[in-house]
């Protein structure tokens, strides 16, 4: 499936007239998480998957960056601790999902639990099937726990990889990015390829992954907030109703700040 579907930017797409929208977008976007803030009857987790270098940074800097800090909390997971490896692997992934009125967002997830151990044949074949299933019950969880779960898989191609892995090595502020390990684990890009396509498959069907072009780093960041805003607009949420929608409570509040006035 993922040879199938573009990692570039429709050739209809206008880049200016695309990146004016992300700001309409961004400014929707900061309404609608003030509003889940107050109203607190629903939380947001955004998971963001991708090989080495496809922006998951990026995009959390250049979607998400604007919101309250109040209200977003971003998370990335990387390596497991030797502490972390004590416990079932789900453990240190659920205590970092959002409470109602958050928007959370992982950067990499509980995903690398499946993608590392069967790209590298790290555990037997029963348990990586096994946590198919506990990941997509510990999904349904979060989700009837009043829980909106957006997957996002960035779709880079190989060429855009090296590009950026590159820029990686001959920009100063991108050099403390570069890790020879990218290098090592994108010589298995087939393997991930193969485990991505089990994961669409298999994992949570009610809550379906979204494949997102990733080259063109424009269009990425559109199309996600282009979706985020979606979501959340049709959950129609409202503020809820404060002191002064009462009407003798707002007269009195006005009869007492023009008594202030008055001192």
């Amino acid at each position: 499936m993922l040879n199938k579907v573009s990692t570039k930017a429709p050739n209809h797409a206008d880049k200016a007239a695309t990146a004016a929208e992300l700001d309409r977008l961004i400014d929707k976007l900061q309404d609608l998480q003030s509003v889940m803030y107050a109203e607190k009857k629903h939380s947001l987790l955004v998971i963001l998957q991708g090989m080495d270098a496809s922006g998951k940074d990026s995009t959390v800097k250049h979607v998400f960056g604007k919101i309250n800090p109040m209200g977003v909390r971003v998370k990335p997971f990387k390596k497991p601790t030797a502490e972390e490896y004590a416990y079932d692997f789900i453990r240190r992934i659920h205590k970092h999902t959002p409470p109602l009125g958050m928007i959370h967002i992982f950067n990499r997830s509980h995903y690398e639990d499946i993608l590392v151990p069967e790209v590298h044949q790290l555990l037997p074949s029963d348990i990586i099937k096994r946590r198919y299933e506990y990941i997509n019950g510990f999904e349904n969880l979060l989700v009837d726990s009043g829980t909106i779960i957006l997957k996002f898989y960035l779709h880079i191609s190989r060429d855009e990889q090296v590009r950026r892995f590159s820029r990686r090595l001959t920009k100063p502020d991108k050099y403390w990015k570069y890790d020879p390990a990218d290098i090592t684990e994108s010589k298995k890009w087939d393997e991930y390829m193969d485990v991505y396509e089990k994961i669409f498959d298999r994992c949570s069907p009610s809550i379906p992954w979204t494949i997102v072009p990733a080259d063109d780093k424009w269009y990425r960041n559109f199309f996600i907030a282009k979706r985020v805003v979606k979501v959340l607009e049709d959950l129609n949420m409202k503020y809820p109703k404060g002191y002064f929608d009462d009407e003798e409570h707002r007269l009195k509040a006005e009869q007492a700040l023009e008594e202030y006035k008055k001192r």
